[in-house]
């Protein structure tokens, strides 16, 4: 191999992160109503095989040639019949890396009065669809719960090799979880933590 191998291979690369194998894309979706600004749920179908009944954004995996936006506005034209026209997006939200290996990119976006018009939860996808305020989830912090991360390392790990022959302390992690009680359906999780990380950037 030589340095202009090397120069070949690197040149204009774009930097991402490491071991990721997939990547998704949502939109945290806006609606402009008698209560002030709210954000657009869903609630997954019960016969989906992953994740079925589960409160999310629209959204799903970004496909080839695609980029995380255009992924996140086609999921919710296939799941609401919202038309990519009738939303504005305000701006891409910080990253999510799950430990899962993958990275999601959420999108804060407006939809207008017709695109709202316009939806139509699609019944293979979508069970049903709320709305819920801005201001409620500001004046209501979610319930956080956790849970640990522990190293499950081998029994033929070699520590003799890497100089460690009477084993290694391995860091281990924690995940918070956010929870948000409301009435037409928990938010939690993955976007438990998006709208979370929302609302914290905006107060």
């Amino acid at each position: 191999m030589t340095l202009k191998d090397v120069q070949a291979r690197w040149a204009g690369h774009s930097p991402q992160v490491q071991d990721v194998k997939r990547a998704y894309a949502v939109l945290a979706p806006l609606v402009e109503g008698p209560e002030g600004l709210s954000l657009l749920f869903e609630v997954r179908a019960d016969t989906l095989s992953h994740q079925p009944g589960e409160v999310c954004f629209p959204g799903g995996r970004v496909e080839a040639g695609e980029t995380p936006q255009d992924c996140a506005l086609r999921e919710t034209w296939e799941e609401l019949a919202i038309p990519p026209a009738e939303v504005e997006i305000i701006a891409p939200l910080d990253l999510v890396v799950q430990q899962g290996k993958f990275i999601m990119h959420p999108f804060l976006g407006v939809v207008s009065q017709g695109g709202m018009a316009a939806m139509c939860p699609s019944p293979a996808e979508v069970k049903r669809t709320f709305l819920v305020p801005l201001d409620w989830l500001r004046d209501n912090p979610p319930q956080v719960y956790s849970y640990e991360l522990k190293p499950q390392v081998g029994e033929d790990f070699p520590y003799d090799r890497i100089g460690f022959p009477q084993g290694y302390r391995w860091r281990s992690g924690e995940v918070s979880v956010p929870v948000y009680p409301w009435p037409e359906g928990t938010i939690w999780g993955l976007t438990g933590r998006i709208v979370r990380h929302l609302i914290e950037e905006m107060t």
